[in-house]
């Protein structure tokens, strides 16, 4: 069972929390309760020398216990991945000063305050969410729906980070050793070609080796063909927090609406480990957390989604449009939103590139994270995503090392994140700096070069983990001749696009592109501010686009 320790010497807090921990989650964690914070460090370090997961630690702060944040700062040297929050009590606002400067150097991940009155459904939803993004970060629920068997290789870690993202729960067999190798002649497969995926939910169980994306969509039953009749009021290409917002709208405001999406939902905010900056979640939540919420909201509104599946083409269809899919099929819509995101600029040098999955990783932090456990990692980028990487990876690594090609983060960085990795003690940044080479023992990554872009000088470094998150190149190559984009491959809206316009007396709504009718939103228009809040702005503002394209051109 996962660990809860509770540590105070607050008499009355240690009462109260100990009683409605034990009451809440004595049944499926060991609920530990320590007196002193001598007694609880000599605990965690047992826990620690014993392998058992901590999977979350509370102390108290307030008048009688001062010592409250100290230990949760210890704390995380010797439990880094469990969830660390401190109790408050209602009303001691004095404490808020060292409370609030503590989560912002990244030493516990909240705050709660004290229950004061039986069923604190505040208190307890709280803890709930922190032991749900711990379970998610860990892999430890126990259900496997999906087996994957295999190597360390490119298609295996995509297969793996993509049902992840998904929410598909997931078990990664290492194909070489003894038990997998029983595991695979009990499916009756001797020398099968991997990745091997056992597909546990399905009556009955079914395996396949080396599956394409078509066997996927058909094995997961996704291949449920769209009616050539049927004329959706708007189709949404992609579904990261754009795509999402505005499928929540379309379809809660009556629109037929159908997104598509290639690969999994969130986009590359999906990947993120902790946005904290987002409004209305004080605590923070996970980029995963927060696309799967939007996606079952839309999904209950009545929005129809199709995995597996990308935009091929779009072409004018009266006044309708035609969007062409990679399957062959093809979707009828009166209006379109394009919302494919952008995707993190390759390294380009080749002996990289052929450990792709073997140590080398573009995104995939929170997939990949407990893999790096003890070892030494580097992360390339200096944005949001590369910080919430390191932070997240630094977790489970010994050491991580973030590169930035630049001479400054603030440009790029949120503060809160840039305070967060001077605080946290396994974590370095060093500016100037790009990786031009690696080197691999056995076909997994051991060490990269690191070239300053100052003086030029060459150093080779220990790297069991290359995170690479930089740049953003935009999914957009299907639009080619069809709409304006500029020589990025970002696509023009509004005034920016008035000269490429198909109807230059068309006034143009801020995220119409120069076809009218053909919406871009997200990180894939120009001029988009990279933040999920502003990706989620623009899902709702097109919305109300869509009904005035709707209203002017086509009869209802």
């Amino acid at each position: 069972m996962p660990v809860i320790v509770l540590a105070t010497a607050d008499d009355d807090s240690l009462s109260v929390l100990d009683a409605e921990m034990r009451r809440r989650y004595a049944t499926d964690y060991e609920v530990i309760t320590c007196q002193s914070y001598a007694h609880a460090h000599a605990v965690l370090d047992g826990l620690r020398r014993w392998k058992r997961d901590v999977a979350l630690i509370l102390s108290f702060y307030g008048p009688r216990d001062r010592e409250g944040l100290h230990y949760l700062r210890r704390a995380r040297s010797i439990h880094p991945s469990a969830k660390r929050v401190v109790v408050v009590e209602w009303g001691n606002f004095e404490s808020r000063g060292p409370v609030f400067r503590a989560i912002a150097e990244g030493h516990l991940e909240n705050l709660l305050v004290r229950p004061e009155r039986p069923r604190d459904e505040e208190f307890h939803g709280g803890v709930s969410d922190l032991l749900h993004d711990w379970h998610w970060a860990q892999g430890t629920s126990g259900f496997e729906a999906v087996r994957i068997f295999g190597h360390d290789d490119e298609r295996t870690h995509m297969l793996r980070d993509a049902f992840a993202r998904n929410h598909i729960p997931v078990g990664f067999y290492e194909a070489d050793e003894d038990s997998s190798r029983r595991l695979l002649r009990g499916l009756g497969l001797e020398d099968p070609e991997f990745p091997v995926l056992d597909l546990r939910f399905t009556s009955p169980p079914r395996a396949l080796a080396n599956p394409s994306d078509t066997d996927l969509v058909e094995a997961f039953g996704l291949t449920t063909q769209l009616d050539p009749d049927t004329v959706w009021d708007t189709v949404i290409i992609g579904a990261g927090p754009a795509g999402l917002a505005a499928a929540v709208y379309a379809a809660s405001e009556g629109l037929s609406t159908l997104v598509i999406e290639r690969e999994a939902i969130g986009g590359q905010a999906g990947t993120s480990s902790l946005i904290r900056n987002y409004p209305g979640f004080a605590r923070g939540i996970s980029g995963n957390h927060l696309a799967f919420r939007s996606f079952q909201q839309a999904w209950m509104f009545g929005a129809v989604f199709h995995f597996f599946r990308w935009a091929t083409g779009l072409e004018a269809d009266g006044d309708e449009q035609r969007v062409q899919l990679s399957d062959g099929t093809s979707a009828r819509a009166r209006t379109t939103i394009v919302a494919t995101g952008v995707d993190y600029r390759r390294l380009g040098i080749p002996e990289l590139e052929e450990l792709s999955g073997r140590g080398v990783f573009y995104g995939a932090a929170v997939t990949e994270a407990r893999s790096m456990t003890g070892q030494p990692v580097h992360v390339v980028g200096g944005g949001n995503s590369a910080g919430q990487a390191a932070l997240h990876l630094a977790k489970y690594a010994r050491h991580v090392t973030l590169l930035v090609r630049r001479a400054d983060v603030a440009a790029s960085m949120s503060e809160y994140l840039i305070e967060q990795i001077r605080a946290t003690r396994n974590v370095d940044i060093v500016h100037n700096a790009t990786v031009t080479g690696g080197r691999a023992v056995d076909a997994r990554l051991t060490e990269i070069e690191i070239t300053d872009g100052i003086s030029g000088t060459e150093q080779w470094s220990p790297c069991h983990g290359l995170f690479v998150l930089i740049g953003s190149s935009p999914h957009t190559e299907w639009l080619e001749g069809v709409v304006a984009r500029d020589d990025a491959g970002f696509v023009k809206v509004g005034q920016d696009a008035i000269g490429d316009a198909d109807d230059e007396h068309h006034l143009r709504h801020p995220l119409e592109t120069s076809r009218m009718g053909v919406f871009a939103i997200g990180d894939t228009r120009r001029g988009s501010v990279k933040r999920v809040a502003t990706a989620v702005g623009d899902g709702a503002a097109v919305v109300a686009a869509v009904h005035q394209h709707l209203a002017e051109r086509i009869p209802r």
